[in-house]
Order: C-alpha cells, then structure tokens, then sequence
C-alpha cells in the first residue's frame, strides 16, 4: 500500500498537522515540530502532546507514515565549532521532541564541509554527529535525505550515505529518504525506464532497501544532473509524469510515507489523488 502525503503546517501547534493532512486527502504527512528557522524551539505542552497523538490516532496515521524534519540551521558535518556546538545540541532537541510527540524518524540533510575540511573528513564529522545524538536519546531513528549537491553540501551520492550509514553506531536507527528533485538534479537517471532500473539496483548494492524509511516526492525545474535544488509540481517538470507512474506501481516504495514538497501548496489534494489514481490495480 502507498501512503502518500505532503509536508503540511503545524501553524497554531504541532497538533494541527494531522487535521491539515486529513483535508488533503492524505495518508502520510511530514511537519516540522518546531521552527525551521531557529536553533532552539520550545517543547509542545502535554496538553498539545495529548492532542497531537489523539488527533493521529483519530485519522490512522501512525509513526511510521509520518516523517517530521528537522530545523535548516543545523550543520552535523562543519569544521566550524561553535556551529557544531550549536548544530548537535539542536539536533538532539529535534529528536528528543520526536520521542515526547511519539514519532520514530526525523528526517535531515546530511551537512555541508563549506570548503573548510575535505568531503571524507565532513562524512565522519556527520556520523560522529548522530552517534553523539543517538546516544542522548531513544526510540528515533535518524533518517539522512539525499541532496542535489548544490554547493558543499554532502549526500549526493549513495557512497556519501553508506560512509555515513557504516560510521552510525547503532544501525537500528539510522535511514535514508530518496528526494526525487535532488536525485534527479545530482545525476541519478530517474526518467528513462533503464536509469530507473539502474538507480535502484545501485541503491540496493551501495546502501540497502533495508534503509530506506520514506521519500520525497518532487519533480525537477531543472535539468538532470544541474546539482541545483528546484522543486517543480507533479509532472510538470523534466522528470514528467511517467517517472511517477512507475513509482506508484513499484511495490518496493510500500509502506513507507512518500511526502510531496511541491511548490505549491493548493495542489497538494490534486496531487495526491493523481497519484492514488495511477496506482494498477
């Protein structure tokens, strides 16, 4: 079964997410449960906790179809101190909030070595990172988003992920969530049937299916292989419309939450039901 949603408000309290969700007509969500632009947030009252997990409940969304992100200002991978500092403690508060809210993943981007170190020297630096959150904390797995490689950010690549993956202490809670946009954009032949195949049988032998704990569903403003990070509507960009057919048909994305990030928001029910509606039966 395909559990596709899109990542919706918490505007008003984390609780109002699954409300925002259920109008779309959706079966999974993302959200972020605090700021997305402020090193620390406050925790949700009980009473919103409270709230939060009834109003799952009242939809059936369980843990596992939603998949929260985490805050834009961290940076597990720098050479810079101070924002490492900054970076770990807001991450462990990230996770930490997932645990209070009683989510299991929390989805992020790797980090960036910002020219200051080399790549493998930043992937240990990001790895070391999660160990040190994972240790502060219990029951959350931390789910690494591939990116379009714009700039120095790291985790274009499989081999960038499985450095990382082979470098987490615990492998019981780490993952991965495959953004369509940022693989296409970083090189990954998602369009045609044979790079289709291609990717995932490189997926599988460079990190796992195992690992895999949701995806982003966007297409691309750009062309393959830019390494620029634009998202564009459901078949509307250089991806197309059949690349998401065939996703829809592919058992091997069950039972994981596929959330889209399409820039725009009042197309998110439409796309949904688009989605639902290539689905063979």
């Amino acid at each position: 079964m395909k559990y596709i949603g899109a990542h919706v408000s918490a505007v008003g309290g984390v609780s109002n997410a699954p409300l925002e969700a259920r109008e779309i007509g959706a079966k999974a969500f993302a959200l972020f449960t605090g700021s997305s632009a402020r090193w620390v947030s406050k925790d949700p009252s009980e009473e919103e906790i409270n709230k939060f997990k009834t109003n799952c409940e009242l939809y059936d969304y369980k843990p596992e179809v939603i998949l929260p992100h985490d805050n834009f200002l961290i940076n597990l991978g720098t050479a810079d101190k101070k924002i490492l500092t900054l970076s770990r403690k807001s991450f462990t508060d990230e996770l930490r909030r997932c645990e209070l809210l009683g989510l299991k993943m929390l989805n992020f981007h790797p980090g960036s070595h910002k020219n200051e170190i080399s790549e493998e020297e930043s992937l240990d630096l990001i790895a070391e990172s999660i160990n040190y959150s994972l240790d502060k904390t219990k029951g959350v797995t931390a789910v690494l988003e591939n990116v379009a490689g714009q700039g120095s950010n790291l985790g274009h690549t499989f081999e960038q992920l499985a450095h990382i993956i082979n470098k987490v202490e615990d492998k019981e809670r780490i993952g991965v969530c495959i953004d369509t946009c940022h693989a296409y954009s970083a090189g990954y032949d998602l369009k045609s049937e044979e790079g289709y195949k291609k990717t995932w049988e490189d997926f599988e032998n460079i990190i796992g299916f195992k690992y895999l704990r949701g995806m982003h569903l966007n297409d691309d403003k750009r062309e393959h292989g830019s390494r620029i990070d634009r998202h564009a509507e459901i078949g509307k960009g250089t991806l197309g419309p059949e690349f998401f057919i065939r996703l829809m048909n592919d058992p091997r994305f069950d039972n994981i939450p596929l959330i889209l990030e399409t820039p725009n928001e009042a197309l998110w029910a439409e796309e949904i039901a688009w989605l639902y509606n290539q689905i063979k039966s």
